[in-house]
């Protein structure tokens, strides 16, 4: 036997074909379409050409290495060797880097691989293997050039200042001073500063120090002196970095218990099965709504104007932003469990409560503990822009250093410090997920 198929339906199954061949274009014209719309709309093409690629590898270069700031007063006269240009950076008068010769009003700086800069009385001097000498005199007040043809675009020339950007340094050259940055891998100072005695020591002298070296402190050890130098650090600042990530951490984990507590009993309330108010239970589903239709940010600036300031302030905020998410989570599965443990429990004789209690929080436990424990992960990267803006936590301390525009290598520092913050929240979430609902 055969069968064909009658026109009206062989008809029905091309145009079928026909429209899904159809769609398969035009999905990816649309897309396509759209993405040019973006890339004009956006100027990607002025993006481009403002770009400037020196300033993004300058700043990369300050997330991994440090620069000694070497500055005359040309007024005084009077020379500072400080690290990152900070007076807790400072050498001490009359002492400097092996790199830098100071001989009366003469200081030669040798930037490494034949790049010399030298401070007189006359002015100062640059000179730069492959190009030659430049020299810059004061005249009337004001720097005046004097180097080879043509400039390269490496010498930035202005009426009151020159600036000169090699791959062996930065030099400037203004009315009140002239400065150097010599730039070398590493933080320097991350362990001990300059004025403490464990400054400059190699590992192996600092464990013959910690173990069997003279006391350095008669009334304690020299182990719990490193430790106290390290803690204490003037330039770096461990302590309060330390209380910062505990404050971020501890702002999370108040705004998220809060919440789940807040979120459980509405949830019942927000749940068709447990709540038979119609009205009610649209009242309820609507204010979570709301609540979490607000971004978490908005709440923060709204809250800080009302309370101040404060990591309390951020953990309210992230508090009140959860509480509408997880009071959406909690009712859809408290709508979602199984009635049949809850009437072999009521066949018992149970009260209300206890129903809740014996048939349907242990099915929804698990549901809770990882939605709970997910958005105690997150809001531990949420906590640290929350407290940018409340001033709390290792988001102010971020902040800051952005603000400073210099100590890029401590942004780089709390970045590294907020990503481990971030990967033992997700351990350590996942740990407790494995041991109370999978029992492993």
């Amino acid at each position: 036997m055969t069968a064909t198929l009658s026109p009206s339906i062989a008809g029905i199954v091309t145009a079928s074909f026909t429209r899904k061949r159809r769609m398969a274009f035009a999905i990816p014209a649309v897309i396509l379409v759209y993405l040019i719309y973006a890339a004009i709309s956006f100027d990607l093409a002025g993006l481009a050409q403002r770009a400037r690629l020196d300033n993004a590898a300058i700043l990369l270069g300050d997330f991994w290495s440090h620069k000694t700031h070497v500055t005359r007063d040309n007024g005084t006269g009077e020379v500072v060797v400080a690290i990152e240009g900070e007076n807790k950076g400072t050498y001490p008068q009359g002492t400097a880097p092996d790199w830098v010769t100071l001989s009366g009003a003469t200081t030669t700086i040798d930037l490494g691989a034949g790049h010399i800069v030298t401070y007189d009385a006359a002015g100062a001097r640059f000179v730069v293997p492959g190009y030659g000498t430049i020299d810059i005199r004061p005249v009337g007040g004001k720097p005046v050039l004097t180097a080879p043809l043509p400039i390269p675009d490496w010498i930035s020339v202005a009426e009151n200042k020159v600036s000169v950007t090699t791959n062996a340094g930065r030099f400037s050259y203004s009315r009140s001073k002239v400065e150097t940055f010599k730039y070398e891998a590493g933080w320097e100072l991350f362990f001990f500063t300059l004025d403490s005695p464990f400054y400059g020591k190699g590992i192996g002298a600092l464990i013959g120090l910690s173990t069997w070296g003279e006391r350095i402190d008669p009334v304690r050890s020299n182990l719990g002196y490193m430790a106290s130098e390290f803690w204490t650090n003037k330039m770096w600042h461990h302590r309060d970095v330390a209380w910062a990530i505990f404050e971020t951490i501890l702002m999370a984990f108040l705004g998220t218990m809060t919440a789940a507590i807040v979120a459980l009993p509405l949830g019942f309330l927000a749940a068709r099965n447990f709540n038979p108010l119609g009205p009610f239970r649209f009242a309820m589903r609507r204010i979570f709504d709301f609540i979490r239709g607000v971004d978490g940010l908005i709440w923060t600036v709204i809250l800080s104007r009302a309370f101040g300031p404060g990591p309390m302030t951020g953990a309210i905020a992230i508090a009140l932003t959860d509480t509408g998410s997880f009071g959406k989570m909690f009712s859809e599965a408290l709508e979602n469990i199984d009635e049949k443990q809850v009437e072999g429990i009521q066949s018992t004789g149970a009260n209300a409560a206890q129903r809740a209690r014996f048939g349907v929080i242990p099915q929804i436990t698990p549901i809770l503990l990882s939605q709970v424990l997910y958005y105690l992960e997150s809001n531990t990267r949420s906590a640290t822009v929350i407290g940018a803006i409340v001033g709390g936590g290792i988001g102010l301390l971020l902040t800051q250093a952005i603000i400073t525009q210099k100590d890029w290598e401590e942004v780089a520092y709390y970045m590294i410090l907020i990503v481990l913050m971030v990967m033992l929240m997700d351990s350590l979430s996942g740990w407790i997920r494995r041991k109370l609902i999978k029992g492993e």
